[in-house]
C-alpha cells in the first residue's frame, strides 16, 4: 500500500541543492501548495459547510409547505436539495478527517472523484432551482395567486438552492484544477 505516513523518520542526507533563482525553472515533479478551497483545506471545508447550510435550508423551506407535493419541480428541488446535502456532508467528513490528521487529498482518484460528484450535484441543484424558479414566477406573475399559495416560501427556497449552486462552483473549478495538475505532473 503507497500510502504516506505522518511521521517523518530523519536520514542523513546531503544538503539539497538551492533553490533555481528563476521561479519558472523549479525541478519537474515538484506540486504546489493547495490552493484555497481545494478538498483537505480549512476554506475547502468552509465551503463544503456553506453548500451543506444553503441546501438544508432550501430543503427545509420548501418541504414546510403543505403544497409542494403538487408541483413536480418543487419535488424536483427537494430531491436534489438531498442529494446536495447527502454529498456535501460526506465531502465535509472527509475534509474534517484529512485536516485532524493533516493530510494533503491530492489522490488522483479521489480528486477526480470529488470532481465528478461536484458537477453531478451542481447541474441538479441548478436544474431544481431553474424548474422551481420557473414554477414560481408563473404562479406569482402570470397566474397572480400567490395570495393562495405559499410564494415568499417558495422564492425562498429557490434562492437557497441557487446559491447552493452557486457556492459549489468554486469546489468544482478547484477539484477540476487539481485533477489536471496532478495528471500533467503524472505525464511529465
Amino acid at each position: 500500500m503507497f500510502a504516506s505516513r505522518p511521521v517523518v523518520h530523519p536520514m542523513e542526507v546531503a544538503a539539497p541543492a538551492p533553490a533555481p533563482a528563476n521561479p519558472a525553472q523549479q525541478p519537474p515533479g515538484v506540486l504546489m501548495k493547495d490552493l484555497p478551497g481545494m478538498p483537505g483545506t480549512p476554506s475547502g471545508l468552509g465551503l463544503r459547510v456553506t453548500q451543506l447550510l444553503f441546501a438544508a435550508v432550501s430543503l427545509a423551506v420548501m418541504s414546510s409547505t403543505s403544497d409542494f407535493a403538487s408541483v413536480s419541480a418543487f419535488c424536483y428541488l427537494i430531491a436534489a436539495a438531498i442529494l446536495q446535502c447527502v454529498w456535501s456532508l460526506s465531502v465535509a467528513i472527509v475534509d474534517i478527517y484529512a485536516l485532524l490528521v493533516k493530510r494533503c487529498l491530492r489522490n488522483r482518484r479521489l480528486v477526480t472523484l470529488f470532481a465528478i460528484g461536484d458537477t453531478i450535484t451542481c447541474g441538479v441543484t441548478f436544474s431544481g432551482a431553474c424548474a422551481a424558479a420557473g414554477i414560481t414566477v408563473l404562479i406569482d406573475n402570470d397566474l397572480n395567486i400567490c395570495s393562495e399559495n405559499h410564494c415568499s416560501s417558495f422564492m425562498t427556497a429557490v434562492a437557497m438552492a441557487f446559491m447552493c449552486s452557486f457556492s459549489l462552483s468554486p469546489s468544482f473549478v478547484l477539484n477540476l484544477y487539481s485533477v489536471a495538475s496532478t495528471r500533467v505532473l503524472a505525464a511529465g
